[in-house]
């Protein structure tokens, strides 16, 4: 490869790793082109898998900042998965395919700039895609939104139910006898008391 070629190949190579979203190291040795086919259909818009030389590769990885996460990866028939789509998704495809294609063997890799090891990969391709993870999310909020519809509607009910029992509270305490020994009418006051005091006295005097 001429040095113009292998710069133009460093240079695609540092975007493909800039862009996406995950790159996954595989060693590929043993496959058939017809298994590579069956893998590259397998992942689908999720990922593109390229054959890529180590020596240019680790150039790359240099120059996107991942050289510590990528470069001792990079001995042997090397092979990369780089991730476009949903990374879980990209997952599941590679470990099904390895599993029924020992030849192909994951040695890691790195996503949104997080080094990984072939068990966590394995583990990522547990989880519930981006899809159903969204389903899932709106399927609880549409849950809340009617839990929330619920309680509202049945706030009138509620308040008139409040309402009537604060009155036959006040309807209650206002017809409560008075206490034993405690007039029913208001106090008399100073002024009172002293007219009852004259009228007795005028009428003590005419008699």
């Amino acid at each position: 490869m001429a040095r113009a070629e292998k710069v133009a190949a460093v240079a695609e190579l540092t975007e493909r790793f800039n862009s996406s979203s995950g790159a996954v190291l595989a060693e590929y040795r043993g496959l058939t082109v017809a298994q590579f086919a069956e893998l590259r259909r397998s992942l689908g818009e999720q990922a593109t898998f390229s054959v890529v030389k180590n020596t240019l590769t680790k150039l790359a990885v240099a120059q996107a900042g991942l050289a510590d996460e990528l470069d001792g990866l990079l001995t042997g028939p090397s092979a990369i998965a780089f991730v476009t789509g949903d990374v879980v998704e990209a997952a599941k495809g590679l470990r099904d395919f390895a599993k029924n294609n020992p030849a192909l063997v994951i040695k890691g890799g790195v996503v949104d700039g997080t080094s990984m090891t072939p068990a966590e990969i394995e583990r990522l391709a547990d989880l519930e895609s981006r899809e159903v993870l969204l389903a899932m999310l709106a399927g609880a909020m549409k849950a809340s939104m009617a839990n929330a519809a619920a309680t509202f509607a049945a706030l009138p009910a509620q308040m008139a139910r409040l309402a009537a029992a604060l009155q036959a509270k006040r309807e209650g305490e206002a017809g409560a006898p008075a206490a034993a020994g405690t007039p029913s009418g208001p106090a008399p006051n100073d002024d009172t008391v002293a007219a009852v005091a004259a009228t007795d006295a005028a009428a003590t005097d005419q008699d």
